[in-house]
């Protein structure tokens, strides 16, 4: 069967690969902990209950009918409201964009900026930037990070690359790391976006910035900074992406919110009207409801991190017990988000059954059916198939399940010789 070429290169997810094969397994009855999904279980992190009670009457009230396209006012205003007090960045509703989850406005992002062939500078790892510049057909621009920086991108390796581009991407908290920008770091990134535009003319396309924070709530002691609040001046040309899917562990609900130059804003907002990736009324209603009431918020937010830092604390140390054991393993200090990057250096080793482990997906794989324990590798993130790093999520397991598969773990890597 024909269909489009943009349809017939279209790649899948390889981490929708990897839950396919851990979900076939489970459902015959093998116990895997399940580290590979940026999702949350619901038993475990419930939604806020002030907010599943707002849901609830907002359905109760028969607040089923068609949103705004650019998401229901008293939203709009109460995000306003909470990015002023909370972040201290001054956006009037007009600027603010709600739609179903920050993917939409992700991808509105680039289409509203990227035209054909234009250059998007984005590092690797980071999430699915790789997927959005084949759909908006950029000239993507991939800049290998390093451990020694937290896979976080210097100025000095963005600085190459940022002549005649039209978008540059960064996430912190970035997933699949969990780690952040420090404010020297992203303050020298901030100076070579502004320092660049100044160089074009009015005629020119600006170097714009895609900063997504959809973890800022979610950090465990070192500080969040962005980009507006560091320079004023940086408000002209960034595009911030937000919602309430990780802070709030409501990735189900599927609010989320953009803001940033109006011109922008309004585009993004003419694109998605024609799309309907509106969220629903009555999560948008209970929302804009939810965030008037800061003390519930900050308690909410306060004890869900203090859970997934805890989990990733349990985590982390594990791995580095095995690491003072001889292991070939590592991994970061978890800095914030849900994410926990682990080193497993076993690339080219020999499994017992005489089989090499060519590359991480190899590696994926054979733990999963050797230790029953499902992780990310690097290269679902835009790295290389032998480079030895790989996400762990806390948010789908248990302290308990993490407790109990480290040793089938540490079993596993034992093994390989």
């Amino acid at each position: 069967m024909k269909v489009s070429k943009l349809a017939a290169h279209l790649i899948g997810s390889e981490i929708v690969k990897i839950g396919n094969e851990v979900n076939d397994m489970k459902a015959k009855g093998t116990e895997i902990a399940n580290l590979t999904i940026g999702d949350l279980n619901s038993n475990l992190y419930p939604i806020p209950a002030l907010l599943k009670e707002g849901i609830q009457k907002a359905y109760q009230n028969n607040l089923t009918n068609y949103p705004p396209a650019n998401g229901v006012l008293s939203l709009r205003k109460s995000v306003s409201e909470d990015l002023k007090q909370r972040w201290n960045l001054d956006y009037s509703p007009n600027d603010i964009l709600i739609s179903g989850g920050s993917r939409p406005l992700i991808y509105a992002t680039f289409k509203t900026i990227v035209d054909e062939g234009d250059k998007v500078v984005y590092p690797v790892p980071s999430w699915n930037n790789n997927h959005y510049s084949y759909l908006t057909h950029a000239n993507k621009v991939e800049v290998e990070t390093t451990a020694e920086n937290n896979f976080l991108p210097t100025a000095e390796e963005l600085r190459p690359h940022l002549e005649g581009a039209t978008l540059l991407a960064l996430c912190s908290p970035l997933n699949p790391t969990g780690t952040m920008f420090t404010k020297e770091q992203l303050a020298e990134i901030c100076q070579l976006v502004l320092e660049e535009n100044a160089k074009r003319s009015e005629d020119e396309k600006p170097l714009y910035l895609m900063y997504d924070q959809i973890y800022a709530m979610l950090t465990f002691g070192a500080e969040h900074f962005n980009p507006v609040s560091l320079f004023p001046e940086m408000k002209a040309y960034t595009i911030f992406i937000d919602g309430t899917s990780k802070c709030f562990a409501a990735t189900g609900v599927r609010v989320g919110w953009a803001f940033g130059p109006t011109e922008v804003i309004d585009k993004m907002k003419a694109l998605l009207t024609h799309i309907g990736a509106w969220a629903p009324k009555p999560e948008q209603e209970a929302v804009a409801e939810f965030l008037q009431k800061t003390d519930a918020v900050d308690t909410f937010v306060t004890d869900f991190k203090g859970k997934i830092a805890h989990s990733l604390n349990v985590l982390h140390e594990g791995v580095q017990s095995m690491k003072a054991q001889g292991l070939a393993v590592d991994s970061i200090q978890p800095m914030g988000a849900m994410y926990l990057t682990i080193q497993l250096d076993y690339i080219g080793a020999t499994k017992p059954d005489g089989g090499k482990i060519e590359n991480t997906s190899d590696l994926v794989f054979y733990l999963i059916a050797e230790a029953g324990v499902a992780l990310v590798p690097f290269s679902a993130f835009g790295n290389s198939r032998t480079m030895p790093w790989f996400r762990a999520s806390a948010g789908g397991v248990s302290v308990e399940e993490i407790q109990t598969m480290l040793p089938k773990l540490e079993a596993a890597l034992l093994k390989l010789k």
